[in-house]
């Protein structure tokens, strides 16, 4: 990514690739852990087109909140609930929520996160609802 095309840096590259191949597959000869991603693609590739968009929408409102004079700042916690079956679908979602500017994560606990909003408003629940039906959506039968 640097644009340095130098036999050195790219040589580099190359041997952590395959450090970091020959860690990952000692490992799982150790524990043989594996995660299902019980995700279908084009659902999923339709998702991550709708969050990059809601992405760019959180980050202009957050900038319009930063850049105003009065700073017009609603700092609330409440909690969110899930209804992904599988531990991937709910790191989507977790994550989802941290991606999308002016709300993060907090916690996680059984059937629910907690979640922060530098900008709360009455929509917010319904907004993260939207987003977990979606990301639900993704998920292919066998989750349970």
């Amino acid at each position: 990514m640097s644009g340095i095309f130098e036999p050195f840096i790219i040589g580099l590259g190359v041997a952590s690739v395959l450090l970091t191949l020959f860690i990952t597959s000692r490992m799982d000869a150790q524990d043989g852990d594996r995660v299902k991603l019980l995700l279908a693609p084009v659902k999923y590739a339709k998702y991550l087109a709708w969050l990059m968009l809601e992405i760019a929408r959180a980050n202009w409102a957050v900038t319009k909140i930063i850049l105003a004079r009065d700073m017009p700042i609603r700092q609330h916690l409440f909690k969110t609930p899930y209804t992904q079956k599988t531990d991937v679908g709910q790191v989507i979602f977790a994550n989802s929520i941290t991606l999308t500017p002016g709300t993060i994560t907090v916690e996680t606990e059984d059937g629910h996160f907690l979640v922060h909003a530098v900008s709360w408003s009455e929509d917010d629940p319904d907004a993260l609802a939207d987003m977990d039906a979606r990301i639900t959506a993704c998920e292919t039968a066998g989750g349970a």
